[in-house]
Formats: C-alpha cells, structure tokens, sequence
C-alpha cells in the first residue's frame, strides 16, 4: 500500500539527506534538466513574448531558429541557465531539504513523515532563496532569448546584457521581475515536490524504500512533478517573461503586465507558451531528478 493512501498523515519516517549531498545532488539534477529541455524552453518565451500570430506552435519557433541560427539558434541564451544552474538546482533542493527539516523541527510534532501539506510548505519554502538566484538569471536569459539574429542582434553574451541593465537602472533592472518569479515558483514549487514525493511512493515495490526504484520510475515520477508545476506555472511565467523582456519603462509591475494583458489579449493570453512548457515539463524534470537520485545514490555509497 502506497505510504500515502491517507492524505492526512504519513507514518513512516524517511531518513533526512544531509545539507551538502542536497545541494550537491540538485546541481547535478540541474545541469540535467538545461541540457534537455533548454530548445523547449526558448520556445516558450518567443511564444510569450511575440506579438499573436508570428509563431504557429513550438515546432515552427524551432524551424525558424534553426533556419536563422542553425542548431545553435535552438541554445541561444543556455549558457547563462547553465552557469547559473547548479547554484540554482543546489539552492532549491537544499532548501526543499531544509523546508522538511523545519517541519520535522516543530515543538510536539510526532516523529512521522510529512504529509502532503506539510510537503507542500517544503516545497513553496524551496521558491523562497533560489529566487534570489533564479530572477536575474530569467532576466538576462529572456532578454537574450527574444533578441534578434544577425544584424538585429543586440547583446553578444550574458555579460553583455548584465552590463548593459546594470547601465540602464542598476540592479533593479537586474532583478527586474523578482515578485513575478517568486508568484510562479512558490506553488509551482509546492506542486512539483508534493507531485514528486506522492508519485515515487507509489511506485515503491512493497516492503522496499526510494532506493529500489530503477531508473523508469525515477523518470516517470520526475517527468510528472514537472508537468504538475507547469500546470500552474504558466500564467505567472507569461508575465514575469513579459515584464522581463519589456523595454525600460513599459510596466508598473506585474499587475499592470496582467492588466495590459487582459486588456489586449484575453485571458488566454495568460496560457501562451503552454504547448512548449508542457513538451519540456516531462524530459526536462525527468531528466532532472534522475541526476538528483542517482548522484545522491553514489555519494551515499562514497561518504
């Protein structure tokens, strides 16, 4: 019987991984998950932030890359999630880890798993730091991501466009898009833990633990965390991606970028991107939590 056929409590208690292999283990699970899904990825954001009509889907944002750019044109903008993703990846799952241990730290709480709210709090607590991260990362690669080609191209790398932001308003146009961010990845983030943790457990051969799942378990559950997060994430990516990539000067914030939206567009406005988001969500994660697992899996065999 799966551990969570009663929603409400968890009775077994799974061993608590510690602060470095956490961290660790999500940089592994992060350089994973850009290698894979980054061509999806830029997909979505020319999607979110061309004007109705230039892209017919995802795959003609791909025929049109590869036509300008060759093959490189499908990687514009992945050396700056690159970089940036270990200390990302590392910041999400050691907080995720942290965000458990908060809970298992309560004063008169029973020594139990947690349950699924109590996954969820780990994994909104996750969003909170690796937003610091992730924020200006989205920014300079969005920017990179809808600039042009050839002549039309503005920026020759991700130094370039920090250094031309920086210029232009310092490093609130860096961090440009914060607020956005953390409203996309706080139950983006929740979803994608609890999603995660409820479906490894299923799969979990009878009297086994995590460590008897093979690699097409592993895939699967990670595959389906990211389609649960982007089931939710999508309409606050659009306007973070709008705000982000907007010239100096276009929004207030982030409710001026909905209310724009709204006003212009419709409200399907708000699911632009979602064919790409949803094409990337299961490689992408999948390929993701198989770093994660079985790099904590060979340092638990090493230390």
């Amino acid at each position: 019987m799966s551990e969570f056929a009663d929603a409400k409590t968890v009775e077994k208690v799974v061993p608590q991984t510690s602060a470095v292999k956490s961290f660790l283990s999500g940089g592994f699970g992060g350089i994973a998950s850009v290698l894979v899904g980054h061509p999806f990825d830029l997909a979505k954001v020319r999607i979110q932030t061309s004007p109705t009509g230039t892209y017919k889907g995802t795959f003609d944002v791909f025929g049109k890359s590869l036509k300008a750019d060759g093959v490189r044109g499908l990687y514009r903008g992945m050396s700056t999630p690159l970089v940036g993703v270990t200390p990302i990846f590392a910041v999400s799952f050691w907080a995720y880890d942290l965000g458990k241990k908060i809970v298992h730290a309560i004063p008169g709480r029973e020594p139990r798993d947690l349950n699924l709210a109590e996954f969820a709090f780990a994994g909104f607590f996750s969003a909170v730091p690796t937003t610091l991260l992730m924020s200006p990362t989205e920014r300079i690669k969005v920017i990179l991501q809808t600039q042009g080609s050839g002549v039309n191209k503005l920026y020759n790398g991700p130094v370039d466009v920090a250094r031309a932001l920086y210029k232009e308003g310092g490093m609130a146009s860096i961090f440009r898009g914060t607020g956005a961010t953390l409203l996309r990845d706080g139950p983006g983030s929740a979803a994608y833990f609890v999603a995660y943790e409820v479906i490894k457990r299923s799969l979990i051969p009878a009297g086994g633990t995590a460590a008897d799942l093979n690699p097409l378990s592993v895939l699967f559950a990670g595959g389906m965390a990211g389609v649960a997060m982007w089931t939710i994430a999508i309409p606050p990516d659009v306007l973070k991606s709008r705000l982000q990539s907007a010239p100096a000067g276009t929004y207030k914030g982030v409710a001026d970028v909905l209310r724009v939206l709204l006003k212009n567009e419709g409200p399907q406005a708000l699911f632009k991107g979602l064919g790409p988001a949803m094409l990337r969500a299961f490689p992408a994660n999948a390929a993701c939590f198989l770093g994660v697992e079985y790099s904590l899996r060979a340092m638990n065999m090493v230390f």
